[in-house]
């Protein structure tokens, strides 16, 4: 069976390493173009820019510097022609009807190509700079809202107008044209029960995280409890894993750059990391929140973490392929554009659940 592979692409200041030793970079188009068409052109299905609002600051400034997901993705649907493009919307800033819109914008430059990343807010600092936390209740009624915020895209997309009455969103005769060439795909990220609930409901793909360093089927059971609530709908959801890949000749000098990275970590970047995540205090044990707060691997927010030669690596992506459930793995780099050269060139053509789809 053959698996997607997409890059969560560096829209934030050094990407997803929270440390000193690693790589030192400030976000731009030009690095991003670079990093998409680079993907593209060695057959990776999609890519995804998250949505950061503030950052962690440290010794590393860690993502005080952010890009905007939309205006990002519409460049890059400009200068690609196969690669999927999704955008996060944190929905606490932005209004559905405005979304919707913008999505069949950006479909009229890459038709088919886009999708939607739905971000319910975890960081509260991200909107109290601007007035717009609603207080930390949220916390306990927010996928109720983004049920309502994605309804209301739905509504429009599909039919044009929406007159969607809800405790969150009003619509009155909202409209919408054009419209989409197709309803683009919706991306969730919860792992929480009611986060689960919400993707298996609402979306098309739904993020687990990886977990554990090379224990690559160790989130099995997050994908499980995705594919038993999407089935009790009625619904095909499947799981888009996320990987943080460091791969080199050698398993040697592929841990040895790992553990560098790990020495140089910013603890005062990770401290402020953890006492944001921290304030979701009835956040279950599968919450995002709560493994953010995770030390054993804070250096990269504690994602799981393939480490190895460039065949061990091609190995461990087909294991996590073969969990039940899987439809894609989002991969990370500690290097994005030497990382995907060596995915393309050294990695790719040793995973069978790629056969047929690489160029």
């Amino acid at each position: 069976m053959t698996v997607d592979i997409g890059v969560f692409i560096p829209i934030g200041n050094n990407g997803w390493l929270i440390s000193k030793n690693a790589p030192q970079y400030e976000p731009s188009f030009e690095l991003n173009k670079q990093i998409v068409q680079k993907a593209e052109s060695v057959g990776l299905d999609f890519a995804l820019s998250m949505i950061k609002l503030r950052g962690f600051g440290g010794e590393t400034h860690f993502w005080d510097v952010n890009l905007e997901s939309f205006t990002l993705m519409s460049a890059l649907a400009a200068v690609t022609s196969k690669i999927k493009l999704f955008a996060s919307t944190a929905i606490l800033t932005l209004p559905p009807a405005i979304v919707a819109r913008m999505a069949s914008t950006i479909d009229s430059v890459a038709p088919g190509r886009f999708g939607i990343n739905i971000v319910t807010g975890w960081q509260s600092a991200e909107y109290t700079q601007m007035n717009l936390w609603p207080g930390d209740a949220y916390f306990g009624y927010r996928y109720d809202y983004a049920t309502e915020y994605v309804q209301v895209l739905k509504d429009l997309w599909s039919t044009g107008v929406s007159n969607f009455r809800g405790k969150h969103f009003t619509m009155e005769d909202c409209k919408l044209a054009p419209q989409p060439s197709s309803p683009p795909k919706i991306v969730a990220a919860g792992q929480s029960g009611r986060g689960i609930e919400f993707a298996s409901q609402y979306a098309d793909f739904n993020f687990a995280l990886g977990a554990g360093y090379n224990t690559p089927t160790a989130f099995a059971e997050a994908g499980s409890r995705l594919v038993g609530a999407a089935k009790k709908v009625g619904r095909d959801v499947g799981s888009y894993v996320l990987f943080m890949v460091i791969a080199d000749e050698t398993d040697e000098a592929a841990e040895a750059k790992w553990n560098y990275y790990k020495d140089g970590l910013d603890v005062d970047a990770v401290a402020w990391m953890a006492s944001q995540a921290g304030k979701d205090v009835k956040a279950d044990n599968n919450a995002t929140a709560t493994r953010l707060t995770l030390p054993d691997r804070a250096v990269n927010m504690s994602m799981g973490t393939l480490v190895g030669s460039y065949a061990k690596i091609a190995s461990m992506l087909d294991e996590v392929a073969g969990v039940a459930g899987t439809k894609g793995i989002m991969i990370v780099f500690d290097d994005y554009l030497k990382g995907i050269d060596a995915f393309g060139e050294k990695i790719q053509p040793l995973m069978k659940s790629r056969e047929g789809k690489a160029p």
